[in-house]
């Protein structure tokens, strides 16, 4: 399989996107979980899913919090989570396999492998870990968007499809994708506009899109997830939730 060319991204995508890329080094993984639990269906029950996110720093907020990612994983769950995202990105967001693997062993909730994919082998590590799903982000895999889709689900992975920007849907819609994610945050600038989620969201429906619709990034209170209830089915929460000192209760507070 190809991986995506690099060279020419700029900000802080392009710059955590070649670090990654060169620390790709195919090695024996732990043998594939026989069975996960379905991230798409976890994210269709009935009202608005929260994907709570173990995130313990990020390029725009820098250290939020140190925490144990299982113990983190488990308040979510009691709180009311459907999945857990956890970030596997060690140097600008302190995560690494070992967290995903630890989640993994601490809760039964479907879990995404959030990280900057673009190598293959990335999406066999998800696999072995723990991980029920993968994020493939359109602004760095471009026209080869539908060839890692595809390779996921060969794997057993599900997928969910990131975008920022009416170009990325279209290549998004293009190839395949069944579970799509809409950033408020444009990853070049870091800046989040919580209007964009809500008219992607509207477009995607508009070009017949009919499955799973994920918010993602700057939410932090109930009243910020109003315009999503009726469009979307779930939303992704991180850094609002880990600066909050009881997970559980941040997490009702939200969902209740």
């Amino acid at each position: 399989m190809r991986v995506p060319g690099l060279d020419c991204m700029g900000g802080v995508l392009g710059e955590i996107a070649r670090r990654r890329a060169k620390e790709v080094v195919p090695r024996p993984l732990p043998p594939f979980p026989e069975t996960l639990p379905s991230f798409r269906e976890a994210l269709l029950q009935p009202g608005l899913s929260v994907i709570a996110e173990v995130k313990k720093a990020s390029p725009s907020e820098g250290v939020i919090r140190e925490i144990d990612p299982a113990q983190a994983a488990q308040a979510y769950a009691r709180g009311g989570a459907r999945a857990i995202s956890v970030l596997t990105e060690p140097h600008r967001f302190g995560g690494s396999l070992e967290d995903l693997l630890r989640v993994r062993q601490a809760v039964d909730l479907p879990l995404l492998r959030k990280d900057f994919v673009v190598d293959p082998f990335m999406l066999e590590e998800a696999r072995a870990y723990g991980a029920s799903a993968v994020l493939l982000i359109v602004a760095l895999l471009r026209e080869l968007t539908g060839v890692y889709l595809e390779e996921a689900k060969r794997l057993g992975l599900e997928a969910l499809v990131e975008v920022h920007t009416e170009e990325e849907l279209e290549l998004a819609l293009e190839a395949g994708a069944s579970i799509l994610g809409i950033n408020n945050r444009n990853l070049t600038t870091l800046e989040i506009d919580l209007a964009t989620a809500p008219r992607l969201g509207r477009l995607a429906r508009k070009r017949g899109f009919s499955g799973v619709l994920v918010a993602e990034s700057g939410y932090s209170s109930r009243q910020e997830l109003e315009p999503l209830k009726g469009l979307f089915d779930a939303v992704l929460i991180g850094t609002s939730l880990m600066r909050s000192p009881d997970l559980e209760e941040a997490l009702r507070a939200l969902v209740g």
